[in-house]
């Protein structure tokens, strides 16, 4: 019988060969997470470095104001623009179900009189994505083309991402609160703050990639019961 292989069976690569190969594929993969860590820890270094000490200074208006609920400081920032003549209106988005004006007023140096006029409390908001829909629901409700957006410095990055995804085309201008740091907390960043500052890039990056969370806004919102007049 005559053989399929004239010079006779290919020959079998050496194990040490096969070694050399899995080593290489090893060495392309460690090599790829490491240029990954380093991409993500820059990344993170400039994230931190554009938040950092940036008290906003703009004196721009815009047709309305929006401020995300997270911090007394944020809503606080909010009202005085608004009495300022910044705005036309206010929408504080993500606000409890049960929160009241009344509560809110005793958070703010301005009375009720002064902020029932144009105030407006968005209860439906269940995390950033959803204060973006809640927002774009009311700032087209009113006709709105400009926006001043007010929350924290750490937060203003995915709120940004979020709110331009929603509302391509409202101009938006950025109102970054930074909160006031203990007279005697010079030096490095607490641990904590780092910490808080590593899951909102995390969360940049996700926003930023499209992930999306669900649900975001309740479910009254979806239907259309929440949102402002056509």
């Amino acid at each position: 019988m005559t053989s399929a292989y004239p010079s006779g069976p290919p020959a079998v690569p050496p194990r040490s060969s096969g070694l050399r190969i899995l080593l290489r594929l090893l060495g392309v993969v460690a090599g790829l997470l490491a240029a990954t860590t380093l991409a993500l820890l820059i990344g993170f270094a400039f994230f931190v470095a554009g938040i950092e000490g940036r008290e906003a200074q703009t004196d721009r208006r815009a047709d309305g104001i929006v401020v995300l609920t997270g911090g007394s400081e944020r809503i606080v920032d909010a009202t005085n623009l608004l009495l300022d003549g910044r705005g036309k209106r206010l929408l504080i988005t993500g606000v409890h179900p049960d929160t009241t004006l009344d509560e809110i007023v005793r958070t703010v140096p301005a009375t009720r009189e002064a902020l029932e006029c144009c105030v407006e409390l968005g209860r439906s908001a269940l995390n950033t994505q959803g204060n973006a829909i809640e927002t774009a629901e009311w700032a087209h409700g009113h006709h709105f083309r400009s926006l001043l957006v007010v929350t924290s410095a750490w937060h203003m990055p995915r709120a940004l991402v979020e709110l331009r995804r929603t509302m391509p085309d409202i101009v938006l201008v950025p109102y970054p609160v930074v909160p006031q740091r203990a007279p005697d907390a010079d030096g490095p960043m607490p641990r904590a703050s780092l910490r808080l500052l590593a899951i909102e890039y995390v969360k940049f990056l996700a926003a930023y990639a499209g992930v999306r969370s669900w649900p975001a806004v309740t479910s009254q919102l979806r239907e259309g019961g929440d949102g402002p007049p056509p």
